[in-house]
């Protein structure tokens, strides 16, 4: 087959940005779509089948107006408008580049990154209730912490409850030291950075301090009533059934509750049943409420991170294919057996 050529004209201000670190970005991009890339004083050359040759222009074209509104093209920018190109959808990356949730107290924009986050985002923004459901860099607390300050600032809400069960991760502490709430500090860990990045220490402490912004265990919840509240719970995954119920009736007038979880990290003992995947069954269909389910997609940490969750999902994806299969060998066994 014949190469095809294209040309495409790029700002020199923003190819440093789009091009990375000794050409990185643009070298995975040569890789991913088999094309040859050179620039020749501002103008590219894409060398070679047609149809890759038009998603990567396209994808350059996309990186080029993400740049040009003052955005740091980063490896996860990249790598994501490359798959988009692939499934043909790169038009997507700078239509979610406009959605700016809010600002980090250094003044870096918080956006959604992948599609899956933009639903995610759009969820929270038209239901009252959201199960955000993924793995582990997806996005889920930050996100739902942006638009809770978000809410806050614009007094949708009159405050802030984050809350998370508080289950060791398969380690036990033993007793720890100090008062009540030094006990609680480090399940409530991640909320606080969370809040501290979005928000400010100072700002933090003084809203906290007038009890607009509370961080607590669920435990905490049990006989509240929580009105005019922006509510999220964390870690739902390690929430009982009945912990689960407990938290759902707190739900007051005038709130918004975010609930995020991953269901394949859960502390729990053996044999016991996740609130999370009890309320997936129970309250799918109603009103109001929303699911949202993350993949390792939507990983937005170091490429590496979407690797080791997208290789963990492939292993627990082939040790449930087997166990079903050992499952079914034994009844058909058993049945056999029953008919001699």
């Amino acid at each position: 087959m014949d190469e095809f050529s294209i040309k495409m004209d790029m700002p020199t201000e923003h190819m440093r940005n789009i091009f990375g670190m000794q050409d990185a970005y643009v070298k995975k991009l040569e890789r991913d779509f088999g094309v040859a890339i050179v620039d020749r004083n501002g103008q590219l050359t894409i060398t070679g089948k047609e149809e890759m040759v038009k998603r990567a222009m396209g994808v350059l074209k996309q990186l080029t107006i993400i740049s040009g509104r003052g955005n740091e093209i980063e490896e996860q920018n990249v790598d994501y408008a490359i798959t988009l190109g692939m499934e043909e959808k790169e038009g997507a990356l700078a239509q979610m580049d406009e959605d700016c949730i809010c600002h980090t107290v250094n003044g870096k924009p918080i956006k959604p990154k992948t599609l899956g986050q933009q639903a995610y985002v759009d969820a929270i923004r038209k239901n009252m209730l959201v199960f955000g459901i993924g793995p582990a860099g997806t996005g889920k607390t930050y996100l739902a912490m942006a638009m809770a300050i978000t809410a806050f600032k614009n007094d949708e809400v009159g405050r802030i409850i984050l809350t998370r069960p508080a289950i060791e991760a398969g380690e036990k502490l033993g007793f720890l030291p100090g008062d009540l709430q030094s006990k609680v500090d480090p399940y409530l860990r991640p909320l606080y950075d969370a809040l501290y990045q979005i928000m400010g220490a100072e700002s933090f402490a003084k809203n906290m301090e007038k009890g607009l912004i509370e961080v607590a265990p669920l435990a905490y919840m049990r006989g509240r009533t929580l009105d005019n509240a922006y509510i999220i719970l964390d870690e739902a995954q390690n929430t009982t059934p009945a912990q689960m119920k407990m938290f759902l009736t707190r739900i007051g007038f005038g709130s918004k509750v975010v609930i995020t979880g991953d269901d394949s990290q859960k502390d729990l003992p053996v044999d016991a049943k996740s609130g999370l995947d009890i309320a997936a069954k129970v309250l799918r269909g109603i009103d109001d409420i929303a699911f949202c389910t993350l993949t390792s997609k939507d990983v937005v940490r170091h490429p590496l991170v979407q690797k080791i969750v997208k290789a963990y999902e492939d292993y627990e994806g082939k040790e449930a294919a087997r166990s079903r299969k050992e499952r079914m060998s034994k009844r058909r066994g058993t049945s056999s057996r029953k008919g001699v």
